[in-house]
């Protein structure tokens, strides 16, 4: 599946400096919701990620990523303040479903967590300036650890819903961190934008090198375009048999975790960078539920124990 040339120049050219994105928020926090609800269904997902400016001497333009699967986006919570959307991918093949990222949604969150150090996220205030008629987007990896978060408003300039998030951290992706040493960090703005047949993310990342004695060396800058096209010729029913069977299981997990995450300090993962040593464990407890077979809690628990700690103050 690979990724469309012309919208990929098009996302291109509309890159302007994020001072040039910002816009006045709209202070229909329900209009906002429904552009965050408009996100859930059935697609299918190009996703393309280029570097395009070199920043260091002698540093070479690594390959561009093109991929994409089946994805289904699921409403896993929806109140007036806060919106959870859950993804599934599909292998259209074989059926086997893959627990995707999940995204949550909080109208002017009072705290957020924030990639700070590795396999760290610390829980900080929102300034009252960036939160006011702001929705927090929080995003989580596959066994819902944390990722990153970006706070923004919802604009609709010539009637196109767009949220444009502020400037923030987050670990190196999943497409690159087994290949890559040479950084450990990125800075991104996070765009998202509907569209006729679906929405687009589009990410401004920065690829940076932070030192222990708190210097920064930046290294490239890349463009990420996500593009959801919404489908009705794809077989979705696997995603949603898995969910029935698990939602109540990935609840446990999500409240784990916000015991962590819902306060400060925040969050230290004991893992190695690829996360594998909570993944498979909880993955292969859903799959037990999937069978029929039950879950303790105390199982969820050891899993917790063992890998997970309060982040440093």
């Amino acid at each position: 599946m690979n990724m469309r040339p012309h919208l990929l120049l098009l996302s291109l050219l509309s890159v302007v400096p994020v001072q040039a994105v910002a816009a006045p928020a709209t202070t229909d926090a329900a209009r906002d919701r429904a552009s965050i609800l408009a996100m859930k269904g059935e697609y299918i997902v190009d996703f393309a990620f280029d570097e395009t400016v070199l920043l260091q001497p002698g540093y070479e333009r690594h390959p561009a990523m093109r991929s994409g699967g089946n994805e289904v986006v699921i409403v896993v919570e929806d109140t007036p303040t806060k919106v959870v959307l859950q993804h599934i991918l599909v292998d259209e093949k074989s059926g086997h479903v893959t627990k995707h990222w999940r995204q949550d949604w909080t109208y002017e969150a009072a705290t957020r967590f924030e990639f700070t150090a590795d396999q760290t996220w610390q829980v900080r205030p929102v300034a009252a300036g960036l939160t006011r008629g702001a929705w927090t987007q929080c995003v989580y990896e596959v066994s819902d650890a944390p990722r990153y978060c970006g706070t923004g408003a919802w604009t609709y300039d010539n009637g196109v819903a767009t949220w444009t998030s502020d400037l923030s951290w987050r670990p190196l992706p999943r497409r690159e961190y087994t290949k890559r040493s040479d950084y450990n960090a990125i800075s991104a703005v996070n765009r998202h934008t509907l569209t006729p047949m679906g929405w687009t993310h589009e990410q401004f990342n920065t690829k940076v090198l932070r030192k222990p004695d708190g210097s920064q060396v930046e290294l490239a800058r890349e463009f990420g375009f996500n593009d959801y096209q919404k489908t009705t010729e794809v077989d979705f029913a696997p995603a949603y048999k898995y969910w029935d069977a698990t939602r109540g299981y990935w609840a446990k997990v999500r409240a784990r975790w916000d015991g962590f995450l819902g306060k400060a300090p925040g969050v230290h993962l004991k893992t190695k960078i690829d996360g594998m040593a909570m993944i498979m464990p909880l993955f292969e407890q859903a799959s037990q539920l999937e069978e029929g077979k039950k879950v303790g809690d105390a199982k969820i628990d050891a899993v917790f124990n063992k890998w997970v700690e309060p982040a440093s103050m």
